[in-house]
């Protein structure tokens, strides 16, 4: 979780970390996957019906959640086929609320990485950039009650906001009015915390750049 309780092992001068690691707890010992890009997809159920929510791209820095871009950048196959393994999933699991599904994408397929039975960090986007969130969703779902189709009203983008980009965010939300910020109340600020998020419709998003990128991550 954020890094947080994992080594990746690239060298012998690794392994004593990743020994220690596993003698603290128990542990999984996962190879490299050769993959493009990571997206993830946001599905709600309410025990019989489901809705899904456009496939996210996902870039991270440092096993941390940086910057997502919706629609994410896939072919219309991939993005069909990512759709249809998320909801496959929920149904499968009689899903109630909202769910994410952490994907990996290569030339031709899809590889499932996780499932969070949760709204996600991935898909606070949806805030601002449809007409229904998946916090909306999410209570819809878990009460039973119908279930909208998702409209995205405009390519978007989220940033995360870690403890040390308090302040460039906010700065960059005052001189962008179309950005919105999000802060999620914590008390104190750390560094790599997640505080909060920014979202912008943006439809150049390599020109979208990430808070800290290049200086404190």
């Amino acid at each position: 979780y954020d890094g947080h309780g994992q080594k990746v092992i690239r060298s012998a001068k690794d392994l004593e970390e990743a020994y220690a690691l596993a003698d603290s707890a128990d542990c999984v010992l996962e190879e490299f996957v050769d993959f493009d890009l990571e997206i993830s997809v946001i599905v709600s159920g309410n025990g019989k019906d489901v809705t899904v929510f456009p496939v996210q791209e996902n870039i991270h820095r440092n096993n941390i959640l940086s910057k997502t871009i919706v629609p994410a950048r896939i072919s219309d196959s991939l993005t069909e086929k990512a759709k249809t393994m998320a909801v496959r999933i929920a149904e499968q699991l009689n899903l109630s609320g909202t769910l994410c599904v952490e994907m990996f994408a290569t030339a031709d397929d899809i590889i499932v990485n996780e499932i969070a039975p949760r709204p996600h960090n991935s898909g606070h986007y949806s805030i601002e950039a449809c007409d229904f969130s998946q916090f909306d969703t999410h209570i819809l779902g878990i009460l039973g009650a119908p279930l909208p189709a998702i409209k995205l009203y405009a390519p978007a983008v989220m940033l995360n906001v870690l403890g040390q980009h308090i302040q460039q965010a906010q700065e960059y939300v005052s001189k962008n009015s179309s950005a919105h910020l999000h802060m999620y109340g914590k008390i104190e600020a750390k560094h790599n915390r997640k505080m909060g998020h920014v979202t912008l419709f943006s439809d150049v998003p390599d020109e979208v750049e990430e808070f800290g990128k290049g200086i404190d991550f």
